[in-house]
């Protein structure tokens, strides 16, 4: 079996339950597996392949719990730049509901790779419409030859304008068609084992796109087959007025009526919430996925972190759709979860105990990620988890003058791609350009799809 040695390292992040940070570090893989952590001088000297990280700092490699892929066709549309989140997504669907297999099938490519360059290495991806044939099968196309882990959230919408809804009704679908192709999505790409690249999540897109007995059959099918389930809730006031006026019941207590509450649930954004609703969720073993650039750039608010971790509710970041982030840049939300939370924390900065640490940011991309997503061999550096990892070289422009704490200047300093990211003991980006794989072809047909969209 291939073995592969990492060694020298300036610091290794751990993220293991004690946090170690091992400086002068290092790693050693077998297939993929980690079977040893420690300082290098602790370590085997040979391997099939050994890698000196002299001046580095690896982290294990991060983990993105929500994001719109297919949005990165619409970045900065003009039309939907200063909208909020129900006249961003009424601008936005007619455009969406132009999308081909091929705009599918490049825009998951794009968006993946841009994942990869800035040190995600497992990814959720909530597709919640499928127009003009598109369907699962053009996104895992898309993954191919991209080389990180990626759970698809097959999404859906079956509430449309027509019956009280927000989407119109070309982009909804049957609730009927989509248990037929969720089933056939399951059987066809979902892979459990440890160590899965590719898994598949069951996820409505939210309560003002799909009906109650919708979201309820959902959780049916999923539980059928052990796979979790995920859907928006509680991004903004609207949709908690929405749901008061539509069902008489706030976005937490729909969720709840139609099952949709406990560790194989997740919920991305979560802004409004009510601490009664937090400690249910924590009881529960609920998870949020939280997007502090999307909330910004929607207006939407700062949903409560400090208070999800306190009663124990799992937390990790989400870029969200490159639409209403117009990014997918995992290390820089990292850094906006530890702004906000601070911007959130107002007017008690004096209280140093209020304020997120970069290391907590740093936690929320790794192991708090994998944990929303119901992995225990992802999220840290320890033996016999898989061997994602990423590595950035610290005498970059971006941290120069910023070695006292190389730890916190990853977070704190401008967000860099990374030099070296490894999944699975396969190395996936080298010297910040990905592995067999030619970018500007793709990016060249991206931006003439994405221009056809807004003819």
């Amino acid at each position: 079996m291939a073995t592969l040695l990492i060694r020298n390292a300036t610091v290794l992040v751990t993220m293991d339950d004690d946090r170690r940070e091992i400086a002068d570090g290092g790693l050693y893989v077998r297939d993929g597996w980690i079977e040893q952590v420690g300082a290098t001088d602790e370590l085997p000297d040979t391997a099939d392949e050994v890698t000196d990280l002299t001046g580095h700092i690896v982290l294990p490699g991060l983990v993105n719990t929500h994001h719109h892929l297919y949005q990165t066709l619409t970045r900065a549309v003009p039309a939907a730049q200063d909208a909020g989140l129900f006249g961003w997504l009424t601008t936005l669907y007619p455009i969406w509901a132009r999308m081909t297999p091929d705009h599918v099938r490049v825009s998951t490519t794009i968006g993946l790779a841009e994942l990869a360059l800035s040190g995600c290495t497992t990814t959720s991806d909530h597709l919640y419409l499928y127009p003009n044939g598109s369907k699962v099968d053009d996104q895992v196309e898309g993954a191919t030859g991209v080389g990180i882990r990626f759970h698809i959230a097959r999404g859906s919408m079956s509430l449309g304008e027509s019956d009280g809804g927000l989407p119109p009704d070309s982009v909804v679908e049957s609730e009927a068609a989509i248990l037929t192709d969720t089933e056939r999505v399951i059987s066809q790409f979902h892979d459990p084992e440890p160590g899965a690249h590719t898994r598949i999540v069951v996820a409505p897109c939210s309560p003002f796109s799909v009906t109650p007995n919708g979201m309820r059959e959902a959780a049916e099918l999923a539980r059928r087959h052990g796979l979790q389930l995920h859907t928006h809730l509680a991004e903004t006031m609207d949709e908690e007025a929405f749901c008061i006026e539509q069902f008489g019941m706030r976005p937490v207590e729909l969720a709840e009526s139609v099952s949709w509450m406990g560790p194989d649930v997740w919920f991305a954004h979560s802004v409004f919430i009510s601490d009664a609703e937090i400690g249910r969720m924590g009881e529960e073993g609920t998870g949020v996925a939280h997007c502090p650039t999307s909330n910004m750039r929607l207006a939407s608010g700062i949903a409560p972190i400090a208070a999800y971790r306190a009663a124990g509710v799992d937390v990790g970041l989400g870029v969200d759709g490159s639409a209403s982030n117009d990014g997918s840049h995992l290390l820089a939300e990292a850094r906006q979860a530890m702004l906000l939370a601070r911007l959130g924390a107002a007017p008690d900065l004096a209280r140093s105990a209020d304020l997120m640490t970069a290391r907590t940011a740093l936690e929320l991309a790794t192991r708090g990620g994998a944990a929303v997503l119901g992995r225990d061999d992802v999220g840290s550096l320890e033996v016999g988890k898989a061997a994602d990892f990423i590595a950035l070289d610290l005498n970059r422009i971006e941290y120069a003058g910023a070695h006292h704490d190389p730890v916190a200047a990853v977070v704190f300093c401008a967000p860099a791609n990374v030099d070296h990211s490894y999944v699975h003991g396969k190395v996936v980006v080298r010297d910040r350009e990905l592995v067999g794989f030619d970018l500007g072809p793709v990016i060249a047909e991206h931006n003439r799809l994405a221009g056809a969209l807004l003819v």
